[in-house]
């Protein structure tokens, strides 16, 4: 069961930092009801409770108005004031001290250009930021914390926004038509004037070519790259037909030498000298 919930979590996630920006450190804008939750149930650290669940660092804000309103509850919530004095302070410019409910609801303003997470126990307040696109709702049950899924509202604003991010606007058209106009004129400029072309680059090439009689320049056509050789550092080096034929006539009039010169040895025979030492004597 935690670890189903913790991947609702992520996945939701994933959908604010994709669709409306959000980026960590996330940003948590917490009440006097949350904060007094967090104290009473002893979930400390909040920042670390809330790094858990968000899977990011975080940062805790409050309003000045959330604090001079657990100021006014008196001594049984100065605990929870003290905690509340320790957040990050969002600017919110009410010189009148306002209910904490409609001093977040300003500071969230109609599209939460300050992407900020609320941590609220007060469900009428998360039920009507709700109908506000991108703002993420963090809630505790007890001493286990929980982000809302995106309500229908805002996945169907998402949903849409991602529609028209693939069209082209209105500004986007008429640039274009503009662009349009302006490069057909210089066209029809440059094929009026009778001045000498100007010199093309090595690698690209102009043509004209006549149609209906006038002389139109077709679009640039880039040389084709040829079929280089192999590396010439890679390849075995070739041995000279010269050197070769020289040694093969070398090698054949060894040969031919070595047959003629060839002669086969006489034997001479024992009896022979015996004959010889006699008649010397």
């Amino acid at each position: 069961m935690r670890v189903k919930k913790q991947k609702r979590h992520r996945r939701a996630v994933r959908f604010y930092t994709a669709c409306f920006g959000f980026r960590d450190p996330f940003k948590i804008l917490c009440d006097g009801t949350f904060v007094h939750h967090l104290i009473v149930n002893r979930i400390k650290p909040a920042d670390t409770a809330l790094a858990n669940i968000l899977g990011a660092t975080v940062k805790l804000f409050t309003t000045r108005c959330v604090l001079a309103e657990l100021k006014s509850l008196g001594a049984s919530y100065r605990e929870s004031l003290n905690a509340a004095n320790n957040l990050f302070t969002a600017r919110c410019d009410h010189e009148n001290r306002k209910s904490a409910v409609d001093c977040i609801t300003e500071v969230i303003g109609e599209n939460n250009s300050e992407h900020f997470f609320v941590a609220t126990q007060d469900a009428d307040l998360r039920r009507n930021l709700q109908k506000i696109p991108g703002v993420p709702l963090i809630y505790a049950l007890r001493n286990a914390l929980f982000l809302e899924q995106p309500s229908p509202f805002q996945r169907q604003f998402a949903k849409s926004a991602e529609e028209e991010r693939l069209h082209m606007t209105d500004l986007e058209y008429n640039m274009l038509r503009h662009r349009k106009k302006s490069r057909l004129s210089d066209d029809q400029e440059g094929d009026s004037s009778d001045a000498p072309e100007e010199e093309v680059d090595d690698f690209s090439q102009v043509q004209t070519i006549k149609r209906n009689g006038s002389d139109v320049k077709d679009k640039v056509r880039f040389k084709r790259k040829k079929a280089k050789g192999p590396n010439p550092l890679s390849v075995k080096k070739k041995k000279k037909s010269s050197d070769t034929n020289v040694s093969s006539l070398g090698k054949e009039s060894k040969n031919v030498e070595g047959t003629v010169r060839s002669r086969k040895k006489r034997k001479r025979s024992r009896n022979k000298t015996v004959v010889e030492g006699n008649v010397e004597c």
